[in-house]
């Protein structure tokens, strides 16, 4: 439960919750539901009740400063029926932690000093204000954090995290994300929807953005061998299935995959771009020793370019026009000899809003020139506005090369 009504006006995002959910899972703690509450005592009196009644821990973060506004360990000490206590070794702390940084020591920072009575304090070592944790008669607990992340973090791992091991399990909890791409969300969940409506551990979550779409293995188990073992089970099922359209796994991205393919294979590529205007050399770019891989890219969107740049025919311009399969191929095979690349690639299309050449809004030729002579053109009719074709376009022109390197590597 984080408290701060700033993270209600959206002035700072919740990344405590992320933090805590990821430590907890690694010991086999469950973590069902996230709650923000802003600094209003009664709403979180009734907050902090439910998550009470359907939660065997509740961790709080934020509301444990100086000012009139913190007030996270008063509600939480009238919750609990205890007062609070001023605790010296906590005072010692705060004071000396302001002689550390040279600054006057204000009398409401005092407040800080004041903890739940009964409850064993946890030290801060990169602020002021000491955490808390308070176990109930009926077992279950309350843990008090600061909000700032600098503190949270380490008195989570240092402080809390200590005292939780010796309660739980220990399992733990283990994920592995499946990345797709070609493939919507809900056809992928239709091919898999029996896997999805029988899974128990591992589990199967599918989730869905920036045009990809990725499945989140988690399995419990205290044995990593065996866990992996499971993991491994179901990943095979879902690869029988959909395997065409998976390219990677965990924190990775199509860009990264290509990247690493082109820099292991030690192969050079080129991008002719009209549409994209230089995107797909500018994600590429982002890698450190991206030099060693692309050659260079040219943006071309006029046609006079395309010819003098690019080496496109003014027959093919005027027969085929520049939104085409014979212009894409064209283009590739340009920039290609431009720029002596193992590997070509072009972009051209309508981004929208209107019709271009008779085109709609969408309409994306892509051509790849590949070693041994290999050329391929792809014909793309994408959804979405004026940026989110030409992002989709680049995606898929990464998909497509990330394919063909596999082939020519015989790899999956």
């Amino acid at each position: 439960m984080a408290v701060g009504s700033e993270l209600l006006l959206g002035q700072i995002a919740n990344t405590n919750g992320q933090f805590i959910s990821k430590q907890l899972a690694s010991i086999g703690v469950d973590v069902y539901r996230h709650t923000v509450v802003g600094d209003n005592e009664d709403r979180l009196k009734i907050a902090l009740q439910e998550a009470y009644e359907r939660a065997d821990l509740v961790i709080l973060t934020g509301g444990l400063g100086p000012t009139k506004d913190d007030l996270t360990k008063e509600t939480v000490a009238a919750f609990c029926g205890k007062r609070l206590v001023y605790d010296e070794n906590a005072l010692h702390e705060i004071e000396d932690y302001f002689k550390r940084h040279n600054r006057v020591m204000t009398p409401n920072n005092k407040k800080q000093a004041y903890v739940i009575e009964g409850c064993t304090v946890l030290a801060n070592r990169h602020g002021m204000a000491p955490g808390m944790l308070c176990e109930l008669e009926d077992g279950k607990k309350l843990a008090l954090l600061p909000g700032p992340p600098s503190e949270m973090k380490p008195m989570f791992v240092n402080e809390l995290l200590p005292k939780l091991l010796g309660a739980t399990e220990q399992t733990e909890i283990t994920s592995r994300v499946l990345h797709f791409f070609g493939i919507g969300e809900s056809q992928l969940e239709t091919d898999l929807l029996d896997l999805i409506a029988t899974q128990t551990n591992p589990t199967i979550a599918p989730l869905a953005g920036d045009g990809e779409v990725k499945l989140r293995l988690t399995v419990k188990h205290a044995d990593k061998n065996e866990a992996a073992r499971l993991l491994d089970e179901t990943e095979t099922l879902i690869r029988k299935r959909v395997g065409s359209y998976l390219y990677g796994y965990n924190e990775t991205t199509l860009v990264k995959e290509t990247f690493l393919r082109l820099q292991a294979s030690g192969l050079t590529i080129a991008s002719a771009e009209s549409l994209t205007a230089g995107l797909f050399s500018s994600e590429l770019a982002a890698f450190a020793g991206a030099s060693h891989v692309l050659k260079g890219s040219v943006t071309a969107y006029s046609n006079e370019l395309k010819q003098q740049l690019l080496q496109v025919s003014s027959a093919t311009l005027a027969s085929d026009g520049a939104i085409s399969e014979a212009c894409a191929l064209e283009m590739a095979r340009g920039v290609k000899t431009l720029y002596g690349s193992d590997i070509a690639i072009s972009f051209t299309g309508v981004a929208g809003p209107g019709v271009q050449e008779g085109h709609e809004a969408g309409t994306v030729f892509l051509a790849l020139l590949l070693p041994g002579g290999k050329e391929r053109v792809y014909t793309l009719s994408l959804s979405g506005g004026r940026n989110a074709v030409r992002m989709r376009a680049v995606k898929f022109g990464y998909f497509y090369l990330l394919e063909e390197l596999k082939r020519s590597n015989g790899s999956k």
